[in-house]
């Protein structure tokens, strides 16, 4: 007989149903019980803004976790000279977003006719369900593709070596992408030895997701209505770090107590590019600052009062058309 209003639960009746523990958005839930639902749209709806001018396709990359890539090339590529390679890591604090996102999708469309370059835009998995490292060893996995295709008898004919310039590759990280990218170049190190014949000349950090268990100024006093704000990052933190872990986390904090020394560190070019209003400003301008006064090749640029991933958030504001003049002059910088 079921209880009835006023009346007890005994011991055999069934526990509460699950409830939310964590929320990101439209796109993840995080319940009681551990279960976890995420939606099959994307968070953000924005037209796709394709004239053409550019081809894309999607490839798998690493079969053992069902992770895809998505190649871009110019329509009409210039026929005097090969093309570089341009690997574009999308943001999302680990947790979500893919390269099928609408506003992730324009960039790359944009990145590639703009710079006339082969554009890569890989996936990794996503966290909580694979906390880091996963995101970080699925983006070694997807250069050391780049490095199979290079040596391939057949490889895939978007990547043709009378097409594309294996030796000039550049690694560009998007907030998360972007921690995803610095530690690719300290695991590579100078030179990317290891990836021969492919050689990555520099990287691009867009609003690099860095952190750290003390709080910046920016990060204390940043805006609470943003793109970003600070209990977003929180929470990508705890979705993302290991269990038990810290922000302090070598994966986290580029200065945490147990992160590599990166003053005894050999290092390609780095761009750090920030907006002014980013709570992630003060990492992105401390890591650009001691690496420079460590003597390496970095350059840091800061806009003016833009937010978090302004330049997928507005791609053709002014702000965002002078990102994509920064890369230009980089990739020109770093190509001999």
């Amino acid at each position: 007989m079921s209880n009835t209003v006023g009346e007890s639960t005994t011991a055999g009746s069934a526990p509460p149903p699950p409830h939310e523990v964590e929320i990101l958005g439209s796109v993840l839930r995080v319940y009681s019980d551990g279960s976890i639902w995420r939606s099959d749209k994307p968070g953000i709806e924005v037209p796709v803004d394709d004239d053409g001018s550019v081809l894309w396709k999607d490839v798998l990359f690493s079969a053992t976790h069902n992770l895809h890539l998505r190649l871009y090339k110019p329509a009409s590529p210039p026929t005097s000279t090969k093309l570089p390679i341009f690997y574009y890591i999308h943001g999302g604090g680990f947790c979500i977003c893919s390269r099928t996102w609408p506003h992730f999708h324009n960039y790359c469309l944009k990145l590639c006719s703009e710079l006339q370059a082969v554009i890569i835009s890989p996936d990794h998995r996503l966290a909580p369900e694979n906390r880091l490292p996963a995101a970080m060893e699925d983006g070694y996995a997807a250069v050391k593709w780049l490095q199979a295709q290079a040596v391939a008898e057949e490889p895939d004919t978007w990547l043709n070596v009378d097409v594309v310039d294996f030796s000039r590759v550049f690694i560009c990280g998007d907030s998360s992408g972007g921690n995803i990218a610095h530690n690719l170049a300290v695991r590579l190190g100078a030179g990317s030895g290891e990836l021969a014949p492919v050689q990555v000349r520099g990287y691009v950090y867009l609003a690099p997701f860095f952190g750290g268990s003390v709080r910046t100024r920016s990060e204390a006093e940043g805006p609470k209505e943003a793109p970003l704000t600070l209990e977003l990052v929180d929470r990508f933190w705890r979705l993302s770090i290991p269990v038990g872990e810290t922000t302090d986390h070598p994966l986290v904090n580029p200065f945490g107590p147990n992160s590599p020394n990166l003053e005894k560190v050999d290092l390609d070019p780095i761009l750090v590019v920030v907006g002014g209003s980013d709570l992630l400003k003060d990492r992105a301008a401390e890591y650009a600052d001691k690496l420079k006064r460590w003597g390496k090749k970095v350059e840091y640029v800061e806009f003016e009062g833009q937010q978090h991933d302004f330049f997928t958030i507005n791609p053709n504001s002014e702000p965002a058309k002078q990102v994509i003049i920064l890369i230009k002059k980089f990739i020109a910088a770093n190509s001999f």
